[in-house]
C-alpha cells in the first residue's frame, strides 16, 4: 500500500500544482504533511480516486486546522454511476437491481456526500457535471417521502432535482468531500 500512498500523493500534487485557482493561498507541503500522518484519511482519498473521483483540495478550516478534499472529475465520477441512493431504495426495487447505492458506497470509503451547498461551491470552481448529474445529500423530510435529490450545471446555470431514490442512470454518480 506504500507504493500506492506515494503514487497517489505524486498525483493530488500534480492535480493541486495545475489547479491553483481551488485553494488559492494553501501551500502543497502543508497539505502532504497533514496527509503523511493519517493513512485513514489517505485510504479515503486513494477510492476517491481510483473511482474517477480527481479529488483535489477546495478549502482549509483554520478552526478545525483540517483541509477539505472534494471530488473535482469534470463529469460525475465513472465508478460511481448507475446507484441508488440508498440502501431502503436498492431493497425495494424488485428487479434491474444496481450494484450498489449512494449511502453504503460512502461508507465503505468513509467519505461524505456532498449538500447543495457544497456542489454549488464546488460549481463556482468550474464548469462540472455538463454532461453528467450527481446525487447530492438529501433532506431527511424528502427522503421519507420516497425522493432524492440531485444536481447538474446546464445552460451555463446550476440546477436541482428531484427524482425517486430507487432510480439510478448510467450518467448519474455521486461527488464525496473528506476533511483531513
Amino acid at each position: 500500500m506504500e507504493k500506492q500512498f506515494e503514487k497517489l500523493l505524486d498525483i493530488l500534487k500534480t492535480r493541486f500544482e495545475n489547479n491553483k485557482n481551488r485553494h488559492e493561498n494553501i501551500k502543497w507541503i502543508d497539505v502532504e504533511n497533514k496527509l503523511i500522518n493519517n493513512k485513514e484519511k489517505l485510504k479515503s482519498l486513494f477510492e476517491m480516486e481510483v473511482t474517477g473521483g480527481e479529488p483535489d483540495v477546495i478549502s482549509f478550516d483554520s478552526n478545525e486546522t483540517c483541509y477539505t478534499f472534494f471530488d473535482c472529475s469534470l463529469e460525475s465520477p465513472i465508478g460511481r454511476r448507475s446507484l441508488c441512493y440508498d440502501s431502503e431504495a436498492l431493497e425495494g426495487r424488485k428487479a434491474n437491481k444496481p450494484k450498489d447505492c449512494v449511502i453504503e458506497m460512502t461508507k465503505k470509503m468513509k467519505v461524505e456526500l456532498l449538500d447543495e451547498e457544497q456542489y454549488r461551491y464546488l460549481q463556482s470552481l468550474g464548469n462540472f457535471d455538463t454532461k453528467t448529474s450527481s446525487w447530492i445529500k438529501t433532506p431527511e423530510n424528502v427522503r421519507k417521502l420516497g425522493g432524492a435529490l440531485f444536481c447538474d450545471r446546464r445552460y451555463d446555470s446550476v440546477f436541482t432535482y428531484h427524482n425517486g431514490a430507487s432510480s439510478y442512470y448510467s450518467s448519474r454518480g455521486f461527488r464525496a468531500s473528506l476533511k483531513v
